[in-house]
């Protein structure tokens, strides 16, 4: 059985909103990042989405990541500990400031940062936590705002693929000091390039919005008291995103809808597992997981390799940071286990009940 079209793992879905909003940028001629409206209005709108009073647009995710570590005063002197699932960016972006990446294992029903192995990793050094909220699920806030406090600790969300997911009822973004999210192509909405910082800490806020203009003074212009940087969406970008957001509800409607498509197809199918949610969180799906528990490396990817040759996308789990030539090595038994069997199904939003059964129907075969 073959797929006549072929079916990415994402694709963004640009409509007649994002269409107008970026041409009438396009018209206004304020392109760049100041000058045009749509940032501030994207900045605003995510903010009061998030619950939180204050939101700063970024060129990216990781640059996002980086100018709140950077404002929280992570240094070398630090050490910042994340999970050992996770994109490499997480990662990096600590290192940016210097500070040593400390990555510790995962829960294995969530895929998110064990508090567990949050608190056997604290010494002396510790400064911050960055709890991912991997593949939609939200990571247990609860429990690693506990930690944190009790170490005297930075949490700083990484919710780039979490964008309204919820623990207990509350929206990821706005349970920690800061939160940071991403708009690549592949996210529940997209800016091209882009991200967001959420905080409800004036004086954070302040700092980063300082230091996202190269540290230029409001009060004189061309005037810097210290190193900044070029962290700046575009008005182009902020267009694009604000149609995006408008969005949003009906985007997370039809992931939970495509998840139970996949649920469906799949129903009956010994030794697979699929996505997670924990009772007390709300996870968005924003990708379809689907682990094979008698899986190992090779195996998993000559499946992948299977369904490519029939038009069926694919993508692997996350390698774990901790194997990458540039980080230390770490014993994470669940990471090593979990990142060897699973891989990322198609979930787009103009994806169709009957792809999904078709991609079902060739994995049924398969397995």
């Amino acid at each position: 059985m073959n797929i006549d079209k072929f079916i990415p793992i994402s694709r963004p879905s640009i409509e007649k909103k994002e269409i107008e909003y970026v041409t009438d940028v396009i018209k206004s001629g304020w392109v760049s990042s100041t000058g045009g409206k749509y940032i501030d209005i994207f900045e605003k709108k995510f903010a009061q989405y998030c619950n939180t009073k204050y939101a700063v647009a970024t060129s990216s995710g990781t640059s996002a990541l980086h100018l709140t570590l950077v404002c929280l005063g992570i240094t070398s002197d630090d050490e910042v500990i994340i999970p050992d699932f996770t994109f490499i960016a997480t990662a990096n972006a600590a290192k940016y400031t210097g500070a040593k990446v400390v990555t510790v294992d995962i829960d294995d029903d969530t895929l998110c940062i064990s508090p567990e192995a949050i608190r056997k990793a604290i010494t002396s050094k510790t400064k911050a936590i960055i709890p991912v909220h991997v593949y939609g699920h939200p990571a247990n806030m609860l429990e690693i705002n506990k930690i944190a406090k009790e170490y005297n600790l930075f949490v700083v969300e990484d919710a780039a693929e979490a964008h309204g997911a919820k623990v207990n009822g509350k929206k990821v973004g706005g349970l920690s000091d800061a939160g940071t999210f991403s708009f690549f192509g592949n996210k529940i909405i997209t800016t091209g390039e882009g991200g967001m910082i959420t905080t409800n800490s004036k004086k954070l806020y302040k700092k980063i919005r300082y230091l996202r203009d190269h540290a230029m003074s409001d009060k004189k212009r061309y005037w810097h008291t210290e190193v900044g940087f070029n962290y700046r969406i575009t008005n182009l970008q902020a267009a694009l995103g604000v149609a995006q957001f408008e969005r949003i509800d009906d985007f997370l409607k039809k992931r939970k809808k495509i998840f139970g498509w996949y649920q469906e197809g799949l129903r009956g199918v010994k030794e697979i597992k699929l996505n997670h949610q924990s009772s007390w969180a709300t996870t968005v799906y924003w990708v379809i997981c689907l682990e094979l528990k008698n899986y190992n490396e090779s195996k998993r990817d000559a499946l992948m390799k299977t369904l490519k040759n029939k038009n069926v996308d694919t993508r692997p789990y996350f390698y774990p940071v901790s194997d990458m030539p540039m980080y230390d090595d770490s014993y994470t038994p669940i990471t090593h286990k979990i990142y060897q069997r699973g891989l990322n199904l198609p979930s787009y939003f103009d994806i169709t009940k009957e792809q999904v059964s078709l991609i079902c129907s060739i994995l049924k075969k398969i397995l």
